[in-house]
């Protein structure tokens, strides 16, 4: 399904519509819980311009020199909907009914009626381990907001308070969790903890354990803490998820273009810790590691500041990228496209049909590859039809 920015029409129809739905709500037209989230939502995108933004920006993915997409990487059939979110109406989709959608699992779709909305969260969705894998697919006309203020969507087989279902949560195969056709903006996980020690970062989404699935969406303007040696993520935050089966990301857009990047301590766009991730035809521009003092932090320093598009670190993991555009991102440590760090040097990685250029390394990089800072198997990375440049 095509996720091309809607017609000026259209955005006027969304507009009117979220308007109409946040006056609603604030004049008491539902119970307290809908007044504080229409409230919300209308200081979230109190200039009609954020709303455009979020609606329409960069398509998602990359077509130059696009690479074959197998059932692995394809979108979840949707014929078999298990769950909808709203009645046919922008003010029927809320946060509460996509945190309670989410919560039982399964396919959900969305029903707002014909036009492209936004639906500001007021709360984190959270999966539960023992549930059905969750479908979260957006039609390509559901945005969903994190208001600057909180994480949008969290995983976690270690959390008890989302349930145990494995004496080794920490190699699971499951939750399988697909966030297809979806537009997520303006996630913020700075300080959400939840009084864990294992989470952090993953400004929109937050996955530790089982696997994700990403396909044709798109990730603007997420952040995470600013600072820190190994948190990170502004769109995507994965930790110990599947040691058998990648994280795949395909047809997707993570920033884009100027003013729609994403921007955390490391991994400006997407942080990997123990896990395997393959991008696949998909867009990754304009995106920031703004920490300092790379990792382990240097003297004197907060640390961070490393893989301005993809951080990746662990023991034996495999990072793969094809016929994916890589650009304009930036580190103020190391990295500024890619930094990927295999600890006992079993990590591998392929590079196919793609192009990085113009990413930007603050101090550090691995010579003979721009934008990168790779230590890996002997003969690694290997890089096969594809353009590294400044």
């Amino acid at each position: 399904m095509s996720s091309a920015p809607p017609t000026p029409a259209s955005l006027r129809h969304v507009l009117l519509a979220l308007g109409a739905s946040l006056a609603l709500s604030a004049c008491g037209g539902g119970d307290d819980e809908s007044a504080d989230a229409g409230a919300e939502a209308l200081e979230s995108h109190a200039a009609p311009a954020a709303v455009v933004a979020a609606i329409s920006g960069p398509a998602a993915g990359y077509s130059v020199n696009s690479c074959a997409v197998d059932s692995n990487k394809a979108p979840v059939s949707s014929s078999t909907v298990t769950r909808t979110v709203g009645t046919g109406t922008p003010a029927s989709c809320t946060s509460d009914a996509v945190v309670a959608a989410v919560a039982q699992g399964g396919m959900i779709k969305f029903n707002c009626g014909p036009d492209p909305v936004v639906i500001t969260m007021t709360k984190t969705a959270k999966i539960f381990n023992n549930k059905p894998d969750v479908v979260l697919d957006g039609g390509s006309k559901v945005t969903l907001s994190g208001g600057g203020k909180l994480r949008v969507l969290y995983q976690n087989t270690c959390d008890p308070n989302q349930v145990y279902t494995s004496t080794r949560c920490d190699i699971q195969e499951t939750p399988r969790t697909t966030v297809q056709n979806l537009t997520i903006v303006d996630g913020n996980s700075a300080g959400q903890s939840y009084g864990r020690g294992d989470v952090y970062g993953g400004g929109a989404i937050y996955v530790r354990g089982g696997r994700l699935k990403v396909y044709n969406s798109r990730f603007f303007r997420n952040q995470c803490d600013a600072t820190g040696p190994d948190l990170g993520g502004a769109a995507i935050r994965l930790f110990g998820t599947s040691p058998t089966v990648p994280n795949y990301i395909t047809k997707s857009t993570f920033g884009g273009a100027s003013g729609y990047g994403n921007s955390c301590s490391n991994g400006g766009a997407i942080s990997g810790l123990h896990a395997s991730i393959v991008l696949t035809n998909s867009l990754v521009t304009h995106n920031r590691a703004i920490g300092y003092g790379a990792n382990p932090a240097r003297s004197g320093t907060p640390g961070g500041g490393n893989g301005g598009g993809l951080y990746a670190d662990g023991n034996k993991f495999y990072i793969g990228l094809c016929g994916t555009r890589m650009a304009n991102n930036s580190a103020n440590e190391g990295g500024g496209g890619i930094f990927s760090v295999s600890n006992n040097r079993t990590g591998t990685m392929n590079i196919i049909n793609s192009l990085l250029e113009a990413n930007t390394s603050g101090r550090f990089e691995t010579a003979g590859y721009p934008g990168m800072f790779v230590l890996a198997a002997p003969g690694q990375p290997k890089i096969l039809n594809s353009t590294l440049r400044r």
